[in-house]
């Protein structure tokens, strides 16, 4: 067998430098040598996909990441790697542990053992199967990889290849005060939020303070009116993937500091992915603004319902530990509050409440590897 610290210093020999995922106890002494080296963060995930948002953000900003996840995981995440690590062609190391394997297991885990290789092979994520005697191949071939085809690949854990149990990481703080640039509590109004602007003039509203600041694009109509109102290589442009454009941009956030990233969300897009609020609140990356034009409809599918119409998704967030929450509904207002983000530490929360109407625009001209490659170079 190999250590969780073992397979740590693999990882970092081959440059991996930022890590995410959901626990599995197979790898729990790996995750609990992570959570404490200085230098390599790993940032605790609320579901798989998230976590493969994350990722794409930390690779935008130079790191080399590797998600950590249970082969359950691997479904959960299916839609969040076709449509955005694979399509866009976004590297990744993907460390899947194998419960289910050989049949031996707690029933729930037995089916997706069995049928775990051939999600990979359906994915067309080239892999291989960890072993204690060539972890450090295993690991190199991996990364080359990646390297070679700018696309995740995978490493499956059998069970008692990697220790367990030896590696403990020291037990979170309770009671302690929220960290600093946490948001203090606030009493919110109680007054409805009555829509006066189209979600098209509240981009350009929005838009108009925001200089060099990359802008992640929830996907929909979002991406198409942002265009609209101006195309730039700074705008990363969500094609598939829905609900993670927080994700990856929270990932940038976290791994360069020195300049604001704007995400552009939806509510539908919030919704879906709803436990980003608490992982932003969680890490405090101080250069976010996370901006919500709620229209209370899902407009590329209908105009079906919301369920932020019940919901005030400003007072979650602030809830989440939001260093700064505000809700508008005029363009000036939505002005205002993002030129008082902008220049402050965050993180920032922008409700932006919209009509339902929707501009007759284009769609984005753009492949999704054309996308990626002038939003990186516009990082560099």
């Amino acid at each position: 067998m190999i250590s969780g610290r073992g397979v740590a210093t693999l990882l970092a020999r081959e440059g991996f430098d930022f890590f995410t995922g959901v626990p599995c106890s197979l790898v729990e002494d790996v995750i609990a040598v992570l959570e404490t080296a200085p230098g390599t963060p790993y940032v605790a995930a609320v579901r798989e996909d998230a976590a493969v948002g994350l990722a794409a953000g930390a690779w935008f900003a130079g790191r080399r990441p590797c998600l950590l996840m249970q082969n359950s995981g691997l479904g959960t995440s299916l839609n969040a790697l076709a449509s955005l690590s694979l399509m866009y062609g976004l590297p990744a190391l993907v460390v899947v542990t194998w419960r289910g394997h050989e049949g031996n297991d707690a029933p729930e885990h037995i089916l997706t053992g069995r049928i775990t290789p051939q999600i990979l092979d359906l994915l067309g994520m080239p892999y291989r199967v960890l072993s204690a005697e060539g972890a450090a191949a295993d690991v190199a071939w991996a990364a080359q990889q990646m390297d070679a085809t700018m696309q995740p690949a995978a490493i499956l854990v059998p069970p008692k290849v990697v220790e367990t149990g030896k590696a403990h990481a020291a037990p979170a703080p309770s009671g302690e005060p929220a960290p600093a640039g946490a948001s203090s509590r606030r009493t919110m109004s109680d007054v409805p939020l009555v829509p006066t602007i189209s979600r098209l003039a509240a981009i350009t509203a929005a838009r108009k303070s925001i200089g060099a600041e990359p802008i992640i694009h929830a996907n929909g109509y979002i991406c198409r009116e942002s265009f609209a109102v101006g195309d730039r290589p700074g705008n990363f442009y969500m094609i598939g993937s829905m609900g993670l454009a927080s994700a990856i941009g929270l990932g940038l956030a976290l791994t360069r500091s020195e300049r604001a990233v704007v995400v552009f969300d939806g509510d539908g897009n919030l919704l879906m992915n709803f436990g980003i609020l608490a992982m932003v609140g969680g890490s405090a990356p101080r250069r976010l603004i996370h901006v919500v034009f709620d229209n209370e409809v899902y407009g590329s599918t209908g105009n079906q319902a919301s369920p932020s119409r019940g919901v005030r998704l400003d007072r979650v967030a602030d809830a989440a530990g939001y260093r700064s929450v505000t809700a508008v509904t005029t363009a000036a207002d939505v002005e205002n509050a993002m030129r008082a983000a902008l220049a402050s530490d965050g993180p920032h929360f922008v409700l932006v409440k919209t009509t339902a109407e929707e501009a007759d625009v284009p769609r984005i001209p753009y492949t999704p590897t054309e996308i990626r490659d002038r939003f990186r170079d516009a990082l560099r």
